[in-house]
């Protein structure tokens, strides 16, 4: 099914030099398989004690913030481990790039609607990917699960920062008011819902997020094997977090965990990319989101948005 057609991404080529070196990405341990009743899909909605936030986010602390997939870990551990052996031991969606050496990830820019996600989370400070998407409050962003709820309690000091770049914030810096996520990731880790909505507050000078930078168009249900460009910050080695970098291929299945029914494209972004957009190249529309790899593969993988994924959407594009 296809929601919101209103498109605002722009897509960019990518280079036949970006792709000389493969370098590697992190395991993943599995999960529990997607349900199989798609009737009516449980979803898990919080409000974010977001206090301070925007006072609290400085810009030494964006750069010193930890990158977020170090919570799917946290995650995975209430899930079911792998018996499979192509599932090797290695940190999930830990991503390591090759230092000094071409990369599969090129510099995007003129994604004002993309950008960065920060909380705090038992006392530390992490950071992750996200995207507005269109929807009824215009005021919600999409990320990965694992940027919304890391295995034991909810994040506080949300905030999204849409187009940032190098440590500015051009569209200011928007605070969490409340989260929806799929009950499959919320109560289990599974890597097959790793996709979770948080609907921001409005910011003085821009009543609503929609007010301030585009939204993405979405998409659920859509025919697998698509071809995609992926976007995210990347913060690991080669890359620093910085700024915006995207991959482009066509999606395969995770033949490692198939339980996961998630599909995967050609990328060496690293940490810190967790949650960045997929768009489908054919109608620019969001249906994915940047999620887990395995060592040493370059190869990110996103979970199919579905009726669970969609469910949650709902609820959060309707929230006040």
């Amino acid at each position: 099914m296809t929601r919101n057609r209103s498109v605002a991404a722009s897509f960019l080529s990518l280079s036949a030099a970006a792709v000389l070196v493969l370098v590697g990405t992190g395991g993943a341990a599995a999960a529990p398989a997607a349900s199989d009743d798609k009737s009516t899909p449980a979803v898990f909605s919080a409000k974010v004690d977001s206090t301070g936030a925007a006072d609290y986010w400085t810009a030494d602390r964006m750069r010193a913030a930890l990158p977020g997939d170090l919570l799917a870990d946290k995650s995975l551990e209430r899930g079911n481990r792998s018996s499979t052996v192509a599932a090797e031991k290695a940190k999930a969606t830990k991503v390591k790039g090759t230092a000094g050496k071409p990369t599969i990830a090129q510099p995007a820019s003129g994604m004002d609607h993309i950008g960065k996600v920060f909380f705090t989370l038992d006392g530390a400070d992490y950071v992750c990917s996200g995207n507005a998407v269109e929807s009824k409050n215009r005021s919600t962003v999409a990320t990965a699960g694992h940027c919304l709820f890391g295995g034991a309690e909810l994040p506080t000091r949300f905030i999204f920062v849409p187009g940032y770049n190098n440590g500015e914030s051009p569209y200011g810096a928007w605070t969490g008011d409340s989260y929806y996520l799929p009950a499959g990731w919320k109560e289990s880790g599974n890597m097959a819902f790793d996709t979770g909505f948080a609907v921001v507050k409005p910011l003085d000078g821009a009543p609503l997020l929609a007010d301030a930078v585009n939204e993405s168009g979405v998409e659920f249900n859509a025919p697998r094997g698509l071809t995609y460009q992926a976007f995210g910050y990347p913060a690991d080695r080669p890359f620093d977090g910085g700024s915006l970098k995207s991959c482009t291929g066509t999606a395969t299945n995770d033949t490692n965990n198939a339980q996961f029914e998630t599909q995967g494209i050609p990328c060496d972004m690293t940490g810190g990319s967790s949650g960045g957009p997929w768009f489908n190249t054919a109608t620019g529309l969001q249906n994915s989101i940047n999620s887990y790899g395995y060592n040493p593969h370059p190869v990110m993988y996103g979970p199919y948005w579905g009726s669970e994924i969609e469910a949650a959407y709902d609820e959060a594009e309707t929230a006040r």
